[in-house]
């Protein structure tokens, strides 16, 4: 069971790799932060897969929990920044 949840950590690093495409190269900053969300879902599952490899999962579990809500705060600060930017203009 520890090699799947290996493979399966590897193929999701693989996998955060195409939001990250994105996230350059976004022709929007909507699209970037889009890809930003999408490479914040992705980085709690690999959080709890490699939970799953050390037998740790409780602990790996709030990790990602504050990783989330880190995540949230972060979206909505770039919201609101977006919004005043808008007001400016």
């Amino acid at each position: 069971m520890d090699k799947f949840f290996l493979y399966y950590t590897i193929v999701l690093t693989v996998i955060i790799f195409i939001p990250l495409y994105r996230v350059v190269k976004g022709p929007t900053i909507f699209d970037r932060m889009l890809g930003a969300g999408a490479i914040g879902t992705k980085t709690m599952v690999l959080i709890l897969a490699i939970g799953f490899i050390f037998n740790r999962f409780d602990m790996f579990v709030d990790i990602t929990l504050a990783y989330a809500v880190l995540n949230f705060i972060g979206a909505i600060a770039i919201a609101k920044f977006l919004g005043a930017e808008k007001e400016k203009e």
